[in-house]
């Protein structure tokens, strides 16, 4: 049996655990909004047409914030077209996913949905195909108290109180040729910089992100985010990342190591936030808001948009299907935000429910959890304090996209004030167990209060709705702590979470 050891120390302290890491996103995109989310014809239905069963699996999710209304549909958006008496509101093509929108869910039943979930809205705003007044226009609707057009509007509409909206995205991956209204660096920069530097003029504390890399596969990235920071630096708080990660062609291996990319994606990044600040001589650094990121197959047949006339609501669409590996691999992008929380200081899986999603729902029927829910309900509970850089001593394995990789890959958050260390752990072998030991010696008395493990002998298995628990995370037995040191059997293709306490 291989072995490897982890070493935890709180003098290694990389920054604190940030709840915005926890985030989620909601896109009107195939079922994520309509029989997702909305299922008015649901036993569990509210007033608004809200499913009761999705909002509480969203709280034992743990999810921090939701970003809204896109992604790529954020784009072509009207937001105006969705507030107001449902019968009167307009239906519009949407051209990012050819689909047809019938605005029954807006701004205002969004913000009543965060409320339900106990979620923080993070609202993005189309500068694809509309501008400054348009952004302006939507802040005032949701922060400005009373007293303006669009604020008394909204008070009209029933919501006398301001949502106070924090954080805002200026527009969605316009380096993307795809997107709506696509613009060059340049475009965007200043379009950005406009932007933010009015909606400061009604809201000063704002926090707002400029759109970064929509991957950092595009040619343009590195050089994008030089030239649009160098545009809205002074003006903005964060840059975007996104990323997207399949196994593909069989190539489990390199699968299973797609956090190295997401590390090298934050590096590449920071370094070129900190670039742009040294030319311009500012003590303000910018940080990452990696607001889209998971395993999505987008090869696959549900990733393809209708075509031709047909424009349908809500269609199947993203409706990936999640095994073991993939679970295991959302673990390990776990792992690589949390020690990168120097720099990420928000994040949101893409997406809720439905499309690319951690739960799924029949309409007007069952809601089930895949398997990429469990490392992210863990982590989103457990991960707690700061975040400790732990030192990893492992065998490594030959990949074809990444060469060389630990076998391991790991972090800690030590909450001091309660005693209390969880350490994630995932084991990328493919074919055989590994012999963890951990040295806790710089954090004296530690006894083990719970030592679990998500894995299956075959790696493929997928959740259903009749059955979704077989591969929860299990009481790891092997797990045990004796003089300052823990040991224990990591089987292949798994995901672990150790808690322990003084």
């Amino acid at each position: 049996m291989l072995s490897a050891s982890l070493t935890v120390d709180p003098a290694f302290r990389v920054g604190p655990v940030r709840r915005r890491t926890f985030g989620s996103f909601v896109e009107h995109l195939g079922r994520c909004v309509y029989s997702g989310i909305h299922d008015p014809g649901h036993p569990t239905a509210d007033a608004d047409g809200f499913r009761g069963d999705v909002v509480e699996l969203t709280k034992e999710l743990g999810i921090s914030s939701v970003r809204y209304p896109g992604g790529n549909f954020v784009s072509g958006y009207r937001w105006e077209d969705g507030i107001g008496p449902r019968d009167q509101r307009p239906s519009r093509l949407d051209l990012a996913w050819h689909s047809t929108e019938p605005n029954l869910v807006g701004v205002d039943e969004f913000m009543r949905w965060t409320a339900l979930s106990g979620t923080e809205p993070m609202m993005a705003v189309n500068l694809g195909t509309r501008g400054v007044q348009e952004a302006l226009d939507l802040l005032e609707y949701c922060n400005v108290r009373s007293g303006t057009y669009w604020s008394d509007l909204r008070r009209a509409n029933g919501a006398p109180q301001p949502y106070d909206v924090r954080m805002w995205c200026l527009g969605n991956e316009m380096d993307g040729p795809w997107q709506i209204g696509h613009k060059t660096a340049h475009e965007y920069g200043r379009l950005a910089a406009e932007t933010a530097r009015a909606m400061r003029m009604v809201d000063p504390g704002l926090e707002l992100v400029a759109c970064g890399s929509s991957s950092s596969a595009m040619p343009t990235f590195g050089e994008w985010e030089r030239i649009v920071l160098d545009e809205t630096y002074e003006h903005v708080d964060y840059i975007s990342a996104h990323a997207y990660y399949a196994e593909e062609d069989g190539d489990l291996g390199s699968f299973l190591a797609s956090a190295v990319d997401m590390d090298h994606f934050v590096s590449s990044v920071a370094a070129a936030a900190d670039g742009v600040r040294a030319h311009k001589k500012l003590a303000k650094r910018i940080h990452i808001s990696f607001d889209e990121w998971n395993v999505w197959y987008q090869k696959r047949a549900e990733s393809r948009p209708p075509t031709g006339h047909d424009w349908p609501v809500a269609p199947v669409l993203l409706e990936d299907r999640y095994n073991v590996a993939d679970a295991v691999v959302v673990g390990n992008l776990l792992i690589s935000l949390l020690r990168n929380t120097d720099r990420v200081h928000a994040a949101s899986l893409a997406q809720l429910v439905n499309v690319i999603a951690p739960m799924m729902t029949e309409p007007g029927g069952r809601l089930w959890r895949q398997t990429t829910f469990h490392p992210f309900a863990q982590a989103s509970q457990l991960a707690v304090g700061e975040v400790l850089q732990v030192a990893v001593e492992a065998p490594t394995y030959e990949t074809a996209r990444f060469g060389d990789v630990p076998l391991l890959d790991a972090v800690a958050t030590w909450d001091e004030p309660a005693g209390a260390l969880t350490v994630f752990v995932v084991n990328r072998s493919t074919d055989g167990d590994v012999r963890l030991d951990v040295d806790l010696r710089a954090l004296p008395g530690l006894r083990l209060v719970e030592a679990t493990t998500l894995s299956n002998p075959d790696h493929t298995w997928v959740a259903s709705p009749d059955d979704d628990v077989s591969v929860a995370p299990r009481p790891n037995a092997s797990v045990a702590v004796a003089d300052g040191r823990l040991g224990g059997t990591l089987p292949p293709v798994s995901w672990s979470v150790l808690r322990l306490a003084v």
